[in-house]
Order: C-alpha cells, then sequence, then structure tokens
C-alpha cells in the first residue's frame, strides 16, 4: 500500500512579494529550497495562515540567502507582502519506507531564516 505522506515543510514564511504578472509558480530563496529537500519545479502546497486560502503550484527558485518568498501569475492573488505562509511537499511512501521515514521541518524567522532547533 502506498501512503501520501508530509515530506518537506517550510513554517511560517513571510511572503516578501507578488508578481501577479509572472507565469506562475512560488519562488522560494534556493538555501530554504536545499533544505527543505523541495527541488525546482516540484509541486508545493501553500496555506496562507492570514487568510486561510490554501493553493497548490510549483517551486521555483530565488536568490540564494535572499529570503524569497514570492507568489508569482495567478498564485500572487493568494497572498500579500508580510502574510504568513506554511509552504507543503508531499511524497508516497510504501510500507517499507515508513520504517524510516522522517519529514523534514523548517521554522523559519521573520526574515525567512532558517531557525535553529
Amino acid at each position: 500500500m502506498q501512503r501520501f505522506m508530509l515530506k518537506s515543510k517550510i513554517h511560517r514564511a513571510t511572503l516578501t512579494a507578488a508578481d501577479l504578472n509572472y507565469e506562475g509558480s512560488i519562488a522560494i530563496d534556493s538555501t530554504l529550497l536545499a533544505a527543505a529537500d523541495i527541488l525546482p519545479g516540484e509541486q508545493v502546497h501553500v496555506l496562507n495562515l492570514n487568510t486561510g486560502g490554501r493553493i497548490i503550484t510549483y517551486a521555483i527558485e530565488g536568490r540564494a540567502d535572499s529570503g524569497t518568498i514570492m507568489l508569482n501569475g495567478p498564485a500572487a492573488r493568494a497572498g500579500l507582502p508580510g502574510d504568513i505562509l506554511v509552504i507543503i511537499s508531499y511524497c508516497s511512501c510504501d510500507e517499507k519506507e515508513l520504517a524510516v521515514y522522517r519529514p523534514r521541518i523548517l521554522k523559519v524567522d521573520q526574515d525567512n531564516r532558517i531557525l535553529a532547533d
């Protein structure tokens, strides 16, 4: 049996920009992408704590160590700069993989810098 599990979460990211005229996606600081094990082009769910909204889009790389979290294209309507977001990706695991399964969860500060656990 396959189960769909939380793979990665960037918790309480601050939306830094929104560009309605871009093709689509969410740009995420590439340092955060790597730390969260999210690849460019990977599907992500974006939850907006300010509005209660939830969208599905794909990740693209933002400049490393910039703190960039930017909604693009139609997704730009899902938040305003300053909104607090949770960015989630999922994976499919079989029963054997569940024994070693561990999601990667990043908590970030208001500047989207990774907080120590």
